[in-house]
């Protein structure tokens, strides 16, 4: 909320991101009020109520992964495939190292709370947005509509196979950056190269 001083509702979300980091993603909102030292009430008092904590500590976890994504996607005179595993590389290591905020924000407070879902939604979608925006620009994919579809669809994927694989640490990174990459690079080829390649292979 506006009013409330800055300083102590940076506080107050770090010593949510401490619980839920050491106790995980099911952590309750009277541990991480206790955890902060004050009550639930006072707790959702500087966040306006609990979807409104949620949404601060979205803001602030997504941002960052955004934020440090940006600039290897975006990187000028790099190659397709250094870009795009450079970027799902970083992505799977943001993840993997702050595995249980990643699961409070993405499975936990995005299924009990309808608004925090939403925010996950628009903070993704505006990721997908930029990546189209990007892609048009490059003029990698120079009909806008389909560098949105291509952005949005390469945002989807990664996220839900970074999803999975969290749950498969057996798998390797590497095989898992790869095979992303290959399909990113394979929907890039001009579909008169990919014509070509399709001959040849006949």
């Amino acid at each position: 909320m506006s009013g409330r001083d800055p300083g102590r509702r940076r506080a107050l979300l770090d010593a949510a991101d401490l619980v839920i980091s050491s106790e995980g993603p099911e952590v309750s909102m009277a541990a991480i009020a206790a955890a902060a030292g004050v009550t639930k009430p006072i707790l959702y008092r500087h966040f306006g109520d609990k979807s409104g904590l949620y949404e601060a500590l979205a803001d602030r976890h997504v941002r960052t992964v955004i934020a440090q994504l940006r600039p290897r996607f975006a990187e000028a005179g790099a190659d397709l495939r250094g870009r795009a595993g450079a970027t799902i590389g970083a992505y799977l290591d943001l993840i993997s190292a702050n595995l249980n905020l990643y699961r409070f924000l993405f499975h936990r407070a995005s299924a009990e709370d309808t608004r925090i879902r939403s925010h996950m939604t628009s903070l993704v979608r505006s990721l997908g947005e930029e990546l189209g925006g990007m892609l048009a620009a490059e003029r990698m994919v120079p009909d806008p509509v389909r560098a949105q579809v291509l952005g949005h669809a390469f945002v989807g994927m990664v996220q839900s196979t970074g999803d999975w694989w969290l749950e498969h640490p057996e798998v390797d990174r590497a095989q898992v950056v790869e095979g992303l990459v290959d399909v990113i690079a394979a929907a890039l080829i001009p579909r008169s190269g990919r014509a070509s390649h399709a001959a040849g292979r006949t």
